[in-house]
């Protein structure tokens, strides 16, 4: 049975429902806002035929018109790119080690490779290409490979100890843990902290070790040997720590850091692009020395 009635005081039938004995009005709901209502369900059916909008499996429903904002920044980014294509036309055709004579292209190359360093180099050595413990400082001139741009382009192109590309750069530091016992590991240890001071990498019981074992690779004068990848121990600058423990563990287990080969994912033109901002940071050579 219906307990709806009319409210003496306003005139308005009740809802029937009540609490605490205060009874609910039945107001009827504005126009406007019934209006307002039934204009965004209009609204709603109108989109869902109209643009992308029921998920499916795989994609989602395209609607009528066809459009997606990811066309519309696929069509942007296409954009960009043809306006930017005959330079980077220029960029590819231009040898790297003359950009300096054509100094448009050469601040296009070093626009450019600073994205494609943001986009794919930061990650390994930071935002400010400062590296960290096992990943080269790209700012100084101390290049394991080679800081020319035409080197360091080919350090990009073909990347380090990797297995993709038949023309890596690779090196191998022996783990010398496996073939000299850790007194002299000690000794070794302490003689390598020594050189930067300008210890003579030849002498004392150091020296001993030092020339049996690792003046093939680092020289007979510990500087290093670009063609070989082998660092530089005279320099204080040490790519795995600088510590006694680090340096310790560094001969006794023989890094092998990986650099992927960029030539495989990138165009000529970034590959190019990204060659000329890194050598462009400060630390990049016009002609190595013999030893680094």
């Amino acid at each position: 049975m219906s307990n709806k009635r009319i409210d003496p005081v306003t005139g308005t039938e009740t809802t029937g429902h009540q609490w605490d004995g205060i009874e609910e009005l039945n107001n009827p709901l504005p126009r406007w806002w019934l209006w307002t209502f039934y204009a965004t369900i209009l609204f709603g059916v109108i989109y869902v035929i109209l643009f992308p909008a029921w998920p499916m499996v795989t994609s989602a429903t395209g609607g009528l018109l066809g459009w997606s904002t990811r066309g519309d920044v696929a069509a942007e980014i296409q954009a960009v790119d043809d306006a930017q294509a005959p330079m980077r036309n220029r960029l590819v055709e231009t040898d790297l080690a003359a950009l300096g004579d054509h100094p448009e292209v050469q601040d296009f190359a070093r626009d450019a490779g600073a994205a494609v360093f943001r986009t794919n180099c930061s990650q390994c050595h930071g935002a400010g290409a400062a590296g960290g413990i096992g990943y080269p400082n790209l700012l100084d001139d101390a290049w394991l490979w080679g800081g020319d741009i035409d080197t360091i382009a080919t350090t990009i192109r073909h990347g380090i100890r990797n297995e993709d590309d038949p023309d890596a750069r690779w090196s191998q530091m022996p783990a010398f843990g496996e073939i000299l016992s850790e007194e002299e590991i000690a000794t070794l240890t302490a003689h390598v902290m020594s050189l930067p001071d300008g210890t003579d990498p030849l002498a004392g019981p150091g020296g001993e070790l030092f020339d049996m074992n690792c003046t093939s690779c680092h020289g007979m004068d510990g500087k290093g040997d670009q063609s070989l990848g082998a660092p530089n121990l005279t320099d204080a600058i040490w790519l795995y720590g600088g510590s006694e423990d680090q340096i310790a563990h560094s001969i006794s287990r023989g890094p092998f850091g990986v650099m992927p080969a960029w030539g495989k994912f990138l165009s000529e033109a970034e590959l190019k692009a990204v060659a000329a901002y890194v050598h462009g940071l400060g630390g990049g050579t016009e002609e190595d020395p013999a030893t680094n």
